[in-house]
């Protein structure tokens, strides 16, 4: 066949011309031309370029790019640029059809094949396999290791196989899933093909794993910064579950986040609460049937609701771009879980509030899960990521320097602007070393034999069973701090065992002196303690506090949702809100200017463009009452 021919039968199937011209000009000069025509962007994110070369040189590669770092891209545009079909494993259901729902409103061919699919639709993805007509087929990892499906894919021309949430693989990684290790032995079936390993979250010991298990050869490994600096980290003890989330509701009225439990329980409870109070929020947790776990979910990413109440059982694979927020209504069990499911915030680029609320409590919540599930030989492992996830709650740690630190990053600069520490939203304790000496002296006074719930209990003043049961309503240091609430004595505590002051020993966590504690106690070394200022409901953070007119991105919005509604995809599909921002900024009279505008390719310009230039046409054309009454 000709290459004219070839590319004939490529645009009577709509497939990229793309993918028939690449080995005609330079790979970078492909990879651009296929960013810009089909996504609408002008430049590539970092590490992206790099990793797309890879996959056009078909040199194996394992990419770790932080949740909205445009991973997707890197197999996206290069499977459009190769000839053939890449083949895309990936964890979830809704996460293939969320991109192949993008790529087709791009103009790429691409299906997927998992349960969801009726017989008749499982023929006909198979005869768009064996046709070429696909550049894209997104496959489930158990159905992928099938033989006969083997035995299919080794028929096609497949240019390389892309492992999605490849941190899975590892016994090492946060996510991990039995069926990811059968994955290697894809590498003798397919001898000739590139694979491709991606993930948001891996320490050096995950992505060496990863590397080992899908025998990957020589491969190169691009590893970009975990750090996600449009997002703003919060920490605060818990005290008042829904008074300290409503909080953060309040700044986000009308937009999209998410809030985690450790529990379905405390999921039903708090999504309950939420819906008597007017929110719009829906549960989320293994305990729900498929169902309804299907239909909350699309209501969500449809925008039909605000907020998903959830365990961790919610959120890998969401492409949903515009979450304002995460909450954390308790302590994720590790940084890389802190991490991955905080990054879910922001996808798109705009700020993003992530908040954690933590105690004790979800420590020993975390311990007994560990005991009752965990194999003995991870066992050890999964309570020393609990014991640094605790660090970070209580110490007073740059939180974007922590998370950088942990996954072996080393920062540039130690304040980050966005997060509580660096924000100074805490208030210096004018009497910090005679404060200090009071909780230091109350734990001797004590034998040193309680833990930090009672000893507060003591210097609050309480008259508890248990406090008079030991007779500590005796002591000199009953009541000492009688007129300071719970959660900020129980802060202190935490700052003095973070400071090394305290130690917790023993299976109760009993508060025990250090020796740097009793230099402060003698005067021979000095303490800051910090005070959280209260709580204020500042205005909502909106998304056009940068520029572009509010009103009219709202009437875009509500276009953008009546055209999802109309064609069956998520709003984002349509356009993204970065894209909607530009609009609303911008204002464009013409096509041309509208294609200059982040996120929108010529497809797109094509499907939507007329409406959105309308739209935007039909609000400047009413007048301002505001303007008229100024002049």
């Amino acid at each position: 066949m000709s290459l004219s021919e070839w590319s004939d039968r490529l645009f009577e199937h709509n497939v990229p011309a793309s993918a028939s011209c690449s080995r005609h000009r330079p790979p970078a000069v492909a990879l651009h031309a296929a960013l810009k025509q089909y996504w609408g962007y002008d430049s590539f994110r970092p590490l992206q370029k790099e990793a797309m070369l890879h996959a056009m040189q078909r040199r194996d590669s394992l990419v770790v790019l932080p949740t909205g770092g445009g991973k997707s891209l890197c197999y996206q545009v290069p499977a459009v640029c190769l000839d053939g079909m890449a083949v895309v494993i990936s964890p979830l259901i809704s996460l293939m059809k969320d991109q192949v729902d993008a790529l087709q409103a791009c103009g790429i061919p691409a299906a997927f094949v998992n349960s969801t699919l009726s017989p008749g639709q499982r023929r006909q993805v198979a005869q768009q396999v064996r046709s070429g007509q696909l550049k894209l087929l997104f496959i489930a990892p158990e159905r992928i290791v099938q033989e006969t499906t083997v035995r299919f894919l080794q028929r096609a021309n497949v240019s390389f196989i892309a492992i999605d949430e490849a941190h899975c693989i590892s016994h090492w990684g946060h996510d991990f899933r039995p069926e990811y290790r059968q994955l290697g032995t894809l590498r003798a079936a397919f001898p000739g093909v590139a694979f491709h390993a991606f993930t948001a979250t891996a320490t050096e010991r995950v992505r060496q794993d990863i590397c080992d298990q899908m025998k990957l050869t020589d491969p190169a490994v691009l590893v970009g910064s975990v750090d996600r600096p449009n997002l703003t980290y919060r920490v605060r003890r818990r005290h008042d579950t829904f008074r300290q989330v409503e909080g953060v509701l309040e700044r986000h009225r009308g937009e999209s986040g998410i809030i985690y439990c450790i529990s379905r329980s405390s999921v039903d409870d708090l999504s309950g609460v939420l819906n008597d109070r007017g929110y719009r929020a829906r549960p989320y947790h293994a305990g729900l049937d498929s169902d309804t776990r299907r239909r909350h979910q699309e209501a969500f990413v449809r925008d039909e609701v605000d907020i998903i109440v959830a365990t961790v059982a919610f959120g890998m694979g969401i492409d949903k771009s515009n979450v304002r927020f995460v909450i954390h209504a308790e302590m994720p069990r590790s940084i890389e879980a802190w991490q991955q499911e905080s990054g879910r915030a922001g996808r798109d680029g705009l700020e993003a509030e992530c908040c954690l609320f933590f105690s004790e409590r979800d420590v020993r919540t975390w311990e007994f899960l560990i005991e009752q599930s965990e194999a003995a030989s991870h066992r050890e492992a999964s309570l020393q990521a609990l014991a640094a996830m605790e660090a970070v709650c209580i110490g007073r740690q740059c939180r974007h320097v922590s998370i950088r630190r942990h996954f072996g990053e080393q920062p540039d600069k130690d304040n980050c602007g966005a997060c509580d520490v660096c924000l100074q939203e805490t208030d210096t304790v004018p009497d910090s070393q005679e404060t200090a000496c009071r909780i230091l002296s109350g734990v001797f006074r004590q034998g040193q034999n309680f833990g930090a719930a009672h000893t507060v209990l003591v210097l609050r003043g309480s008259r508890s069973r248990k406090v008079f049961a030991h007779g500590h309503e005796r002591l000199s240091t009953w009541g000492i701090l009688k007129d300071e609430p719970e959660h900020v004595v129980r802060g202190w505590i935490d700052q003095l065992v973070s400071e090394g002051c305290l130690e917790r020993v023993g299976e109760y966590g009993t508060l025990r002196i250090t020796p740097a504690g009793w230099q402060v106690l003698r005067g021979q070394r000095g303490i800051t303690l910090m005070r959280p200022r209260p709580e204020r409901h500042r205005a909502p953070a909106g998304l056009n506090r940068e520029g572009g007119d509010p009103e009219l991105f709202e009437r875009l919005r509500r276009l953008r949702r009546r055209l999802a509604r109309e064609r069956g995809v998520p709003p984002y599909v349509i356009f993204g809100d970065v894209t909607l921002k530009e609009l609303a900024l911008e204002q464009p009279d013409s096509q041309d200017r509208m294609l200059a505008i982040h996120g929108i390719g010529r497809k797109k310009m094509e499907q939507y463009g007329s409406l959105f230039l309308e739209a935007i046409r039909t609000w400047q054309a009413v007048p301002n009452p505001a303007e008229d009454h100024q002049s």
